[in-house]
């Protein structure tokens, strides 16, 4: 594949950082591929993540198990979330394919759906990409079969990328995402497999403090003991696009983790996918948060708010983040925040909160305006 490999030179305009960003890499025999051609622009990307929860929220998918499989029982709901996400500002429209694997459906007793999931999935992503003029992405995931220390699990770990990420390739995906590893061997796999394909790679690790003790994410440690930092240069150099962090900490607490990485060199375009949730100092990722034994299904009051992503949104664009997104929890509402502090005019922007116009909370100018003032909150109760 080496031999077939294009370079091209960053154009001017392109924030620039301690040294010079590396050239990005593009496969000669293909057409132009938009969404290279987007982050060779250094342009602002969207990516909207998070389908899992949000399905879990509206009653399709169930914590546990987390088998996607509603793009089978329920491809209209599929669909309406990836349109919702892109109303809000997504550029991506990312297949719901994160854990339609073959472990995964194992657990479940359906691995005979195994390819007709994934290419239904693919499939609702990609009309809906080609009806907004949006870029569809192919997207494999942790395999929660990995383990650093059994071979055999390597090699299982790559036969499930493999089938995922060809069946990405043959239903139109401009770029496939693999994300959420915590081990950096398996998402070093995960990337190898994504290269045969000849599409543009997005790898992303989730920086986590499992629950027994050691805190490793903390340390920004990977679970088998590789530093993000390092980890991050390695994917880079190794043909990934864009590099970065996704899940498990919240709009906040990502960004000490990303400060890391500019201060340690990673002059690439980064990724920036935080958690929907208020994570805090002491409990930095969204598993600490819940009370033991209700892992997920209790983080309801840890939800953050809009403005919590525009902070996020304006921090990103301090480090010169240029992929930034949401991920379990996050909701519309915070890909539309997210969206706008980034520059962007989502097509949902204009139904963007004014509370001018509230009855109780509105001001006595706009309601006097419209002729509504002698019944409002403020003319019947005063100030």
């Amino acid at each position: 594949m080496c031999s077939r490999l294009l370079r091209i030179a960053r154009p001017l305009g392109v924030r620039t950082f301690a040294s010079a960003p590396r050239p990005i890499i593009v496969p000669s025999s293909q057409p132009e591929n938009r969404f290279l051609a987007k982050v060779q622009s250094g342009v602002p990307i969207i990516c909207a993540e998070g389908y899992l929860f949000e399905m879990e929220r509206r009653g399709y998918v169930q914590f546990g198990p987390f088998v996607p499989e509603v793009s089978l029982s329920h491809p209209e709901a599929v669909r309406q979330l990836h349109m919702e996400f892109v109303r809000s500002g997504s550029d991506i429209v990312e297949a719901f394919t994160y854990y339609a694997n073959r472990a995964k459906m194992r657990l479940i007793g359906k691995e005979d759906v195994l390819e007709p999931l994934n290419r239904a999935a693919l499939r609702i992503a990609r009309e809906v990409a080609e009806e907004t003029g949006t870029i569809m992405a192919g997207n494999i995931c942790n395999t929660t079969s990995y383990s650093p220390k059994d071979p055999e699990t390597w090699e299982l770990a790559r036969a499930m990328f493999q089938e995922q990420v060809q069946w990405a390739a043959e239903e139109g995906a401009e770029l496939i995402i693999g994300e959420t590893f915590d081990h950096f061997g398996e998402a070093e796999i995960a990337l190898e497999e994504i290269m045969k394909t000849g599409l543009p790679p997005v790898i992303t690790f989730a920086l986590a403090n499992w629950t027994d003790g050691s805190k490793m994410g903390d340390k920004l440690l990977l679970q088998d003991g590789v530093h993000i930092v390092d980890a991050c240069k390695k994917m880079h150099d190794q043909g990934a696009v864009v590099v970065g962090l996704n899940c498990h900490r919240g709009p906040e607490t990502i960004i000490p983790p990303l400060q890391a990485l500019r201060d340690g060199g990673c002059d690439f375009p980064l990724a920036a996918l935080p958690v929907g949730y208020n994570c805090t100092h002491a409990k930095p990722t969204m598993q600490e948060l819940s009370e033991s034994g209700k892992s997920y299904t209790d983080l309801d009051t840890h939800t953050s708010t809009r403005y919590d992503w525009t902070t996020f949104g304006k921090d990103c664009k301090r480090l010169g983040i240029q992929y930034v997104g949401t991920c379990c929890g996050a909701a519309p509402s915070h890909v539309r925040a997210l969206a706008i502090a980034m520059g962007k005019s989502p097509e949902s922007g204009k139904n963007v909160q004014d509370l001018t116009k509230h009855f109780v909370f509105g001001t006595k100018e706009t309601l006097e305006e419209a002729g509504n003032l002698k019944g409002s909150f403020l003319h019947k109760h005063g100030k």
